[in-house]
């Protein structure tokens, strides 16, 4: 996934491009000899499953983009570091779907006639099922 930017701006020099996030990086990689930390595919090898070129990240391990400490930062390749956010995505998901539907319930009854209650009921039942397939 990309970073925000103002995710990004967290990081050390404002950027993922910035010199100090990429000695970070550097740093990292060869920590790892270029290596995933999770599954061990090499950097800018292909992937022995898809054929994909493999690009490693750096993976926050707390997901704080300020704590860069080396016990926080894994290489990981996308696949392995798309699965380690997946749980922080499913949970800022299922908040954002709650926040979606709290702003319905604020309009109450529509002065704008049964159309717009329907739509209204229609996205707070898609947001209600989307919620507990994401928990």
């Amino acid at each position: 996934m990309p970073v925000s930017p103002e995710k990004q701006r967290l990081y050390p020099g404002g950027s993922l491009l910035s010199p100090e996030w990429r000695a970070i990086r550097r740093r990292i990689l060869k920590r790892t000899r270029h290596r995933c930390e999770s599954c061990g595919v090499g950097n800018y090898k292909p992937n022995p499953v898809t054929g994909s070129m493999v690009v490693l990240t750096i993976a926050h391990l707390d997901q704080d983009p300020t704590n860069n400490s080396a016990q926080n930062l894994r290489a990981l390749c996308q696949l392995c570091h798309n699965r380690h956010d997946a749980p922080m995505r499913a949970l800022h998901a299922a908040e954002t779907r709650r926040r979606k539907m709290n702003n319905l319930e604020l309009f109450g009854e529509s002065d704008q006639g049964h159309a717009a209650d329907t739509g209204r009921q229609a996205l707070a039942l898609r947001c209600q099922e989307g919620e507990r397939r994401a928990v």
